[in-house]
């Protein structure tokens, strides 16, 4: 396989890794041993894919997320609610960094128009 094609497929499993955690943090009825099982199960999927080392911001914040995750699993306190606030607070983060790209301002944008007229 190429390595352009291993690294999409890294991409593609880490980001699934995130979107599957970050809506278990966020079921109302939020249950820590359903977490750990289901997040323990996705880390074997992610496990897999070969890993391939990452350099964008966005991407280093993923595998940082996922490390974060996984410790908090295996050490946490009682009622996990640190922990969760926690992961919440940097899954948001995370998306925004990625949508940041995508609501760029086009400065002078009204320069580039030119009619002749």
């Amino acid at each position: 396989m190429h390595e352009k094609q291993e690294r999409i497929r890294y991409i593609r499993v880490l980001e699934k890794f995130f979107t599957r955690t970050v809506s278990l943090l966020k079921l109302e009825n939020f249950d820590i041993e359903l977490f750990k099982e289901r997040t323990k199960k996705n880390y074997k999927d992610l496990r897999r894919v070969k890993e391939v080392p990452l350099h964008s911001p966005y991407l280093s914040s993923l595998t940082n997320f996922l490390n974060k995750t996984l410790n908090y699993i295996e050490n946490h306190t009682e009622d996990f609610e640190d922990e969760r606030s926690t992961l919440l607070k940097d899954a948001n983060l995370i998306q925004k960094e990625k949508k940041q790209n995508t609501y760029k301002k086009d400065k002078h944008k009204n320069k580039k128009f030119d009619d002749g007229y």
